[in-house]
C-alpha cells in the first residue's frame, strides 16, 4: 500500500473511532482551574454525630450546617444525643473541632476549598446551658482563627460559624461577652426583637408546633404567607431561618414541604437523610 494510501485510511479509521466513544465534557473553565462542585450551604445535617463518620459523611455531601449536641461531662465536651449513649471518646474535639481546624489549614482558610463561605457548627447543650456554655468558650478559643468571631460590636468572618442552640441558660453568659466565638440560636419568640443579629443570626424553631401542614395536599394560603413572613422579618435584620421536625422520610410529602421552604427562602433545610437532601437541592440547583 502507498504511503499517501496508508495515511487515509489510518485518518479515516482514527476518525471513526472518536465519533463512537463517547468522552466527558469538562466542566466550563476546566481548562483553567479544578472543577469544585458548589457547596450547599442550604442543607443541615441534623444529629451529624450519628452518621457512621461524623462531620466527613456529611462535608462528602457537600453540606453547609452540622450539629452536634454536647454533654458536660467535667471539663470534657461530650457528643451524643443521651446521657446513656455518652463515650469519652466521643469529644467535640475530636469529632468536630480538631478536624475542621486540620481542613482549613489544608484548604488555605476555608472549609470547602476554592469557596469563601462559612460552615455553620449548630452546638446543642444538653446539659446545664451556662456551666456548658463556658466550657464551650474555653474549647472554641483555643481555635481561634477557626471561628466567626464578635468583638466590641464588630462581626469578624470565619471558616466556621458555631451557633449555640439548646439550653436556653446559655443566653445570659453570652450576652455578657465583648468578645465571643458563638451566636445564640433564636426562637420565632426572638424574632423582630432587640436582639440584633450579631447576636442571634439564626432563628430556628419547630416546623410542627408552628404550621399544620405536613406536606400531603395544598399549602394552606395563610401558612404559606406566615412562612414567607416570618423568613422576610428575618432577612431584614440579616438573620437565617431553619425549620426542624419537618418530614423527612424520602417521598412526595417531603420533596413538598421543602419545595415550599425553599421557595419562601428558608436558609437551612433539615435532615437525617445526607444523600436524599443532596439530591433534591442538586435537582433543583439550589445552594
Amino acid at each position: 500500500m502507498a504511503l499517501t494510501t496508508r495515511r487515509t485510511a489510518l485518518t479515516t479509521l482514527g476518525a471513526a473511532l472518536a465519533g463512537s466513544i463517547a468522552l466527558p465534557a469538562a466542566p466550563a473553565g476546566a481548562g483553567e482551574r479544578t472543577y469544585r462542585p458548589r457547596p450547599l450551604w442550604r442543607a443541615h445535617a441534623h444529629n451529624d454525630y450519628e452518621h457512621r463518620r461524623p462531620l466527613f459523611d456529611a462535608l462528602d455531601h457537600r453540606f453547609g450546617s452540622v450539629e452536634a449536641d454536647i454533654h458536660l461531662v467535667g471539663d470534657q465536651l461530650l457528643v451524643a444525643h443521651d446521657p446513656e449513649d455518652l463515650d469519652p471518646s466521643r469529644t467535640l474535639e475530636s469529632l468536630y473541632l480538631d478536624p475542621l481546624a486540620a481542613r482549613v489549614r489544608a484548604n488555605r482558610g476555608t472549609v470547602y476549598r476554592g469557596h469563601r463561605g462559612s460552615l455553620h457548627l449548630l452546638i446543642d447543650i444538653k446539659t446545664e446551658g451556662s456551666s456548658t456554655y463556658r466550657e464551650l468558650d474555653r474549647h472554641l478559643r483555643r481555635h481561634r482563627h477557626l471561628f466567626t468571631t464578635y468583638a466590641h460590636g464588630r462581626v469578624h468572618r470565619g471558616p466556621v460559624t458555631a451557633v449555640v442552640s439548646g439550653d436556653r441558660a446559655a443566653r445570659a453568659p453570652m450576652e455578657a461577652q465583648t468578645v465571643r466565638r458563638a451566636f445564640y440560636d433564636g426562637r420565632l419568640a426572638d424574632l423582630g426583637g432587640p436582639a440584633p443579629a450579631s447576636f442571634i443570626p439564626l432563628i430556628s424553631d419547630n416546623w410542627t408546633l408552628n404550621f399544620t401542614w405536613r406536606g400531603i395536599g395544598a399549602f394552606p394560603d395563610a401558612e404559606r404567607q406566615k412562612l414567607r413572613g416570618i423568613v422576610r422579618t428575618a432577612h431584614q435584620r440579616g438573620q437565617k431561618v431553619r425549620f426542624w421536625a419537618t418530614p423527612d422520610l424520602a417521598g412526595p410529602a417531603r420533596d413538598a414541604l421543602w419545595g415550599e421552604l425553599l421557595a419562601a427562602g428558608v436558609d437551612h433545610l433539615n435532615t437525617d437523610d445526607l444523600a436524599g437532601l443532596e439530591a433534591f437541592l442538586d435537582a433543583r440547583r439550589a445552594v
